[in-house]
C-alpha cells in the first residue's frame, strides 16, 4: 500500500461518521511504530468538518435535535473507550456541554455558551450547538495530531474515484485531482431522485404554476418564501414535520406561553401560514418521554432496567449460533413483542392497581406464565388471561399502535382535528417528567429491544426477506413512529397551534394529486372525507436513503464504472430488489466492484451501510457497548485499524531498501 515515505488517506464526508474515522486513524497511529511514514488525511466536505452537512454551525437554533444532551458522542466514552486505543479526545457530547456551561471554552460564541448553560443532561439541544461540538471534536483531533499525521480539509465535492494501479485518483469539483493510497466513504445524506408519484405532482407545479417543495435537509430551505396567511399542504409527520411547524410558527415571531392552568397557548405573529399536514398514519410521531427521576435518563433506564426477559443479545444470537438464518416475524419478533408487553402489564399493575379484575400479583403471574409458553402458544394463552384479568379498553395491541385512527370514520375535518388534538394531549401526558405510565413503559422496552436488533440483524443476521419485507416492511415504520419521535416539547407546542387553528390534519392514508379545474394540490383522506387544496406542497422528510437511486454524482460515477454496486437481495419470489446501500465485505466494509471483486483499500461508513446494517443514520451512545449502541465507532476503528495495519506493513517492508 505504502511505497513513497507516506501514506495517503481520502475521507469522503466530514461530519460524523468521518470525524470518527479521523479520531480513530489518528488513535490506532499513535500506538505503532510507522518507521517514520507520514499519515495525510484529506477530508473532503464542502461543509464545515466535524459538523458537516446536517449538523452545521449557521442553521437556525431552532432546530433540535431528538435526542437528549446525555445520547450523542463522535469518540470513545465509557465502556467503549476501555476496548478501544486510546483518544486525543475524550468528551460525549454531554460533556462537552458541561465544559463549555462551565466558561472553559472563551471562543465559544455567547449564544452557544448560554444554550449550553441553559441544557441539562435531559434537555434536548439544539442542531447547531451539537455542530459546534463536532467542530471543536474536529479541531482538537487536528491539534493534537502529532507530526506523524498531516490533516487536511479539502472544501469541495469528490466527481469521481478511480484505481490506477495501487493509488485511487479522487476528481474534486474545485479542479483539484487527488492521488491516494485508501478512501473511505463516510458521505451521509445525499441527495435522490424523485418517485415517480413525486415526480408527477413536481411536473404539475411547473404545468399549473404552484410550488412543489421536494424532500431536502430542513436547514437548507428557504422556509421564508411561503407566504404568510395561505394554506400549505405538508406531507409527513415525522421529525422533519416539527421542523417545518417551528420555522413557520415560531421562526416567524409567534410566541408560546403557559396559560393559567399551565397549558401551552400560541400568540400568533400574522405571519404564519396555515399549515395542513398528511401521513399515512394520521398522527404525528410520539414524543420522547422525559426521564422518570433526577438523574435518570431514558437511555440509561433502556439499558439497566430488568424489563427484557426474552428479547436478549444472547436469545438472538441463538439462532445463528444453531446454524438458523432467521427470520423477523417469526423469531425476532416474538422475542421482543412479549418483552414489550410485559413491560406494559408491569407497569400497569404497579401504576393502575385498581383498574384490575384480580389483584395484580396474581395478573402479573398469569401474563408471566402465559408468555413463558413456548412457540406460538403464548399469543394465545396470554389472550385468554387478559380476557379474565385486565378490561379490553386497557389491553395493548402494540402493532395496533402505528394505526390509531385505524377503522374510525370521521365527521369532516374538524372532528379529525380534534381527534388528533386528544392524541397529543395523551401522549404529552404520559410522557411528562417523572410520569410512569404504562405505554412510555412499553414503549421504553421497544426501544431497548431495537438497539440489540439492530446489532443482530447485521451482516447478514436476517434472511432476505425478513430484512425486506418484515423488519424494513412494517416493523421500521411502527418503531420510528413510537420510539424516535420530537421532544415533548414539540408535542405541546403542536397541540397549542392546533387549538390555535393553525394547524389541521388531513386524516390517515392520504391521497394526494392535483385539482385540474381549480389548479390547485388537492389532498383528502378516505377516512374524513374532507378535501384541502393548496397552491404550496412541502414533502417534510429526508432524501431518500438509496444509492440506486441518488443523484450525487460521485456515487453514480462509482455504480457506473463498476467500482461499486448496490446490494441486491432476494425477494421470496426470487426476484432481486435492490436494496438502500452498496455492496460490501464483512467489516471493516470494503466496496465490492461490479463483478463481485473486493476493493481492498475502498471502504464504507454510515448511511450508505444501509444494505446490511439497520438504523444507520441513528447516532453512537455515549457509555454503550460497541456491540450496541456504540456500534459506529466499532465500525469506525475497523477500517482504522485496517488502513494503520496495512500502513506500519508497507513501512516496515521499505525500510531494508533505506538502509541499504
Amino acid at each position: 500500500m505504502i511505497n513513497r515515505g507516506r501514506a495517503e488517506v481520502a475521507v469522503i464526508g466530514g461530519g460524523p461518521r468521518g470525524t470518527s474515522v479521523v479520531e480513530r486513524l489518528i488513535a490506532h497511529l499513535g500506538q505503532v511504530d510507522a518507521a517514520g511514514v507520514q499519515l495525510v488525511l484529506h477530508v473532503i466536505d464542502p461543509f464545515e468538518p466535524g459538523p458537516g452537512h446536517v449538523w452545521r454551525t449557521d442553521q437556525s437554533r431552532l432546530f433540535l435535535m431528538n435526542t437528549p444532551s446525555r445520547y450523542p458522542t463522535v469518540v470513545p466514552v465509557g465502556e467503549a473507550a476501555q476496548a478501544l486505543p486510546a483518544s486525543s479526545v475524550h468528551l460525549s457530547f454531554d460533556q462537552w456541554r458541561a465544559f463549555a456551561a462551565s466558561g472553559a471554552l472563551a471562543e465559544l460564541p455567547a449564544e452557544d455558551a448560554a444554550e449550553a448553560r441553559r441544557l441539562g443532561a435531559e434537555d434536548f439541544p439544539s442542531r447547531r450547538l451539537y455542530g459546534r461540538y463536532l467542530a471543536w471534536v474536529f479541531q482538537q483531533l487536528v491539534e493534537y495530531a502529532g507530526e506523524a499525521v498531516v490533516v487536511v480539509h479539502h472544501a469541495a465535492e469528490v466527481l469521481g474515484a478511480r484505481r490506477e494501479g495501487d493509488e485511487w485518483l479522487l476528481e474534486l469539483d474545485d479542479g483539484a485531482c487527488l492521488a491516494v493510497d485508501a478512501v473511505v466513504l463516510a458521505a451521509g445524506h445525499l441527495p435522490a431522485k424523485l418517485m415517480p408519484e413525486q415526480e408527477k405532482l413536481q411536473d404539475a407545479a411547473a404545468r399549473y404554476g404552484l410550488q412543489y417543495w421536494p424532500p431536502a435537509v430542513p436547514a437548507d430551505v428557504d422556509w421564508k418564501r411561503l407566504p404568510a396567511g395561505k394554506p400549505v399542504l405538508v406531507r409527513g409527520l415525522g421529525l422533519n414535520f416539527f421542523d417545518a411547524m417551528i420555522q413557520l410558527t415560531e421562526g416567524r415571531g409567534g410566541r408560546f406561553t403557559e396559560d393559567s392552568e399551565g397549558r401551552l397557548v400560541y400568540a400568533a405573529s400574522g405571519r404564519e401560514p396555515r399549515i395542513i399536514a398528511a401521513s399515512r398514519r394520521g398522527a404525528p410521531y410520539r414524543a420522547r418521554a422525559a426521564a422518570r427521576g433526577p438523574g435518570l435518563s431514558i437511555e440509561h433506564e433502556e439499558r439497566s432496567s430488568p424489563l427484557a426477559p426474552y428479547c436478549t443479545p444472547e436469545s438472538l444470537a441463538a439462532f445463528a449460533l444453531s446454524g438458523i438464518q432467521p427470520g423477523f416475524d417469526h423469531d425476532f419478533w416474538p422475542l421482543l413483542h412479549r418483552d414489550v408487553l410485559w413491560a406494559y402489564y408491569g407497569s400497569l399493575a404497579r401504576v393502575n392497581p385498581r383498574a384490575l379484575l384480580r389483584p395484580p400479583a396474581e395478573v402479573l403471574a398469569a401474563v408471566r406464565r402465559a408468555l413463558d409458553r413456548p412457540g406460538t402458544e403464548w399469543h394465545h394463552a396470554l389472550g385468554e388471561v387478559l380476557d379474565r384479568l385486565v378490561p379490553a379498553v386497557l389491553q395493548l395491541d402494540v402493532e395496533a399502535l402505528g394505526h390509531p385512527f385505524a377503522g374510525r370514520h370521521f365527521e369532516g375535518g374538524g372532528s379529525f382535528d380534534d381527534a388528533v388534538l386528544e392524541f397529543l394531549d395523551a401522549d404529552a401526558a404520559g410522557s411528562a417528567p417523572g410520569v410512569d405510565d404504562p405505554l412510555k413503559a412499553a414503549i421504553r422496552a421497544l426501544a431497548a429491544g431495537r438497539s440489540m436488533i439492530k446489532q443482530a440483524a447485521a451482516d447478514g443476521g436476517l434472511t432476505d426477506a425478513a430484512w425486506t419485507a418484515e423488519l424494513r416492511g412494517w416493523f421500521e415504520p411502527l418503531v420510528e413512529g413510537l420510539v424516535s419521535g420530537p421532544p415533548l416539547q414539540r408535542i405541546l407546542q403542536l397541540a397549542a397551534l392546533v387549538r390555535a387553528g393553525l394547524v389541521h390534519f388531513v386524516g390517515p392514508n392520504p391521497k394526494f394529486g392535483v385539482d385540474t379545474e381549480e389548479g390547485l394540490f388537492r389532498a383528502v383522506s378516505p377516512w374524513v372525507g374532507t378535501e384541502f387544496t393548496a397552491r404550496y406542497l412541502v414533502e417534510a422528510m429526508m432524501p431518500a436513503n438509496r444509492v440506486s437511486t441518488s443523484v450525487s454524482v460521485l456515487l453514480r460515477q462509482l455504480i457506473a464504472d463498476g467500482v461499486a454496486r448496490p446490494h441486491l437481495f432476494l425477494a421470496d419470489d426470487g426476484v432481486p430488489v435492490a436494496s438502500g446501500g452498496l455492496d460490501v465485505t464483512a467489516p471493516p466494509y470494503r466496496a465490492l466492484n461490479a463483478a463481485g471483486g473486493i476493493q481492498e483499500d475502498f471502504f464504507v461508513i454510515g448511511l450508505q451501510l444501509a444494505s446490511v446494517q439497520w438504523g444507520t443514520a441513528i447516532a453512537a451512545e455515549a457509555g454503550a457497548s460497541l456491540e450496541a449502541g456504540a456500534r459506529t465507532l466499532r465500525d469506525a476503528d475497523d477500517i482504522a485499524k485496517s488502513i494503520v495495519t496495512s500502513l506500519t506493513a508497507s513501512a516496515a517492508r521499505e525500510v531494508p531498501q533505506h538502509q541499504s
